[in-house]
């Protein structure tokens, strides 16, 4: 990934969340577990990265799972599948996860899950 492509990490946005407010163009309530969501879906091709966000997600609390918001055997799912070279798989995986911490409310009733590549 070259350096045009880089993309902010999640302890980078909460501190420009936590101390530049809007004038740095974040909103303090952005959430930072879909940040590290967007970080380790941008980093897939390097594990220990990826690892350590996984593990980052595993120590916070999804209130409506009442469990983290990735879990162990998850994580290991995903840590394998990209040692085994299968980033699809683990991109897969990783949405299954995000989609049950963060649903988005549709016009129709139903719901649709998304994050927000702002």
């Amino acid at each position: 990934m070259s350096e045009d492509e880089r993309v902010e990490s999640a302890a980078e946005r909460a501190f420009k969340r936590r101390f530049g407010g809007k004038e740095k163009g974040r909103n303090k309530r952005d959430d930072y577990a879909l940040d590290l969501f967007r970080e380790a879906g941008a980093y897939l091709h390097d594990v220990p990265r990826v690892n350590a966000i996984l593990r980052e997600l595993g120590k916070l609390y999804n209130a409506v799972t009442d469990a983290p918001i990735v879990g162990l055997d998850a994580r290991r799912r995903i840590v394998g599948c990209l040692e085994k070279g299968d980033i699809s798989q683990a991109q897969a995986i990783l949405d299954e996860c995000c989609k049950l911490y963060a649903p988005v409310d549709r016009a129709d009733g139903g719901s649709e899950w998304k994050i927000s590549q702002d």
